[in-house]
């Protein structure tokens, strides 16, 4: 098969770029080694940047999004009954959007089907060859079949433990990572949210995050060991450890039951260097992780789309290179912005199994910094919303 842009993962990431590029008369063909319907059965984060947002409307994708999405004028922070809220309006003009990742996934692959986009899905042992040659090739396996894709790029958009990071040379790719000592135990319940907006806490216990898919299903979460399961956990015991950690008067109006998903998710900074080897791309979570603290993973891997599609537009409608020649410092200097918030937020709001009672009182003191402080608002309000592309 020959087409003019290999995309290696059919995540949100995957399918975004692929629907871009359509809609400028750019052929691709993407490759997913699950099935769809197990990709729409991953539970993942939705709070959607603007940035988001205008891609997914230029995609044309954005239709039940606008009908279905919540907008989000600020969020809350709490330290003990303690308790006051970021003006994302006032201080940006900008909200952001709650709308289920999973949401965005299924309208994505709505319109790639609509369109008669190419999808493989299954698919094994998947080699990028000459990926710093002229004609890179992508072959993989589909029930035991062998199968070659010849293209002009491609996209590697296949998440963490996929094949496209590792295809960069070790001698030319850069890792930085930090690993937090914890995780987030979170689970889904068929309730209504606690509160419109996200509830951030900061408890002795440990943090803790109130939010929201609609009205009517709530996602909640509290920091909890890496060494806990699932399992370890029953809902009573969950509920009665996040209504130690939120205030007062929020716990006494939480409505439990049954949670219908529980799991335990580690938190992690990494990110790799360069984004691009050839002519091969990294976007999305092949190339950065956030710990999920402000929300922003498929929030960075969009403005990594953005750059990419321009980038790969400017290539085929101009003849220019220009584009796809900058597409790793670009990405690089949005991500590694959003990373800083993500870092700093994650500091603020989580108990370190090492902190000294000075940290402690140091934590307290920039929580509270932030909160009698207008200038402090503001930064905070226009990393969450997210930063221009």
């Amino acid at each position: 098969m020959k087409t003019q842009v290999a995309i290696i993962g059919g995540g949100p990431s995957g399918l975004l770029l692929a629907q871009l590029l359509y809609t400028r008369g750019i052929e691709s063909i993407v490759l997913e080694r699950k099935t769809k319907e197990y990709v729409l059965g991953r539970i993942r984060a939705g709070v959607l940047e603007q940035g988001l947002v205008s891609l997914l409307e230029e995609a044309g994708c954005a239709e039940r999004l606008h009908r279905e999405g919540f907008a989000h004028d600020g969020t809350l922070v709490s330290y003990g009954d303690e308790m006051f809220r970021v003006d994302f309006r006032k201080h940006t003009g900008t909200p952001v959007i709650v709308y289920g990742q999973t949401e965005v996934t299924q309208d994505l692959y709505a319109a790639r089907e609509k369109a008669g986009g190419q999808i493989e899905f299954n698919v094994e042992n998947v080699v990028i060859e000459g990926a710093d040659s002229d004609a890179p090739r992508v072959t993989y396996k589909v029930d035991g079949e062998a199968r070659q894709i010849d293209c002009d790029f491609v996209a590697g958009c296949d998440g963490f433990h996929g094949v496209s990071r590792q295809t960069i040379p070790l001698d030319v790719r850069r890792e930085y990572e930090k690993v937090y000592p914890f995780g987030w135990l979170g689970i889904l319940s068929e309730t209504p949210p606690v509160n419109h907006e996200l509830i951030y806490a900061n408890s002795p216990r440990g943090f803790a995050l109130c939010s929201m898919r609609n009205e009517n299903l709530s996602r909640y979460y509290i920091q909890c060991p890496l060494s806990d399961s699932p399992e370890d956990w029953t809902d009573a015991a969950f509920w009665d450890e996040l209504k130690r950690r939120i205030p007062a008067e929020v716990a006494d109006k939480l409505v439990t039951g049954p949670s219908i998903e529980k799991s335990i998710a580690p938190l992690r900074s990494f990110v790799t260097e360069p984004m691009r080897w050839g002519r091969l791309f990294l976007c999305g979570d092949a190339a950065h992780i956030v710990p999920p603290t402000g929300a922003k993973g498929l929030n960075t891997a969009a403005s990594d789309v953005h750059y990419l599609y321009n980038g790969l537009r400017d290539f085929y409608e101009n003849d220019s290179t220009a584009g796809i020649d900058s597409y790793s410092a670009k990405a690089l200097a949005r991500v590694w912005k959003a990373e800083r918030f993500s870092w700093w937020f994650s500091s603020l709001m989580h108990t370190y199994p090492d902190q000294s009672p000075f940290d402690l009182k140091m934590q307290q003191a920039e929580i509270e910094f932030l909160r009698g402080n207008e200038a402090a608002q503001k930064s905070m309000a226009e990393n969450y919303v997210g930063l221009p592309y």
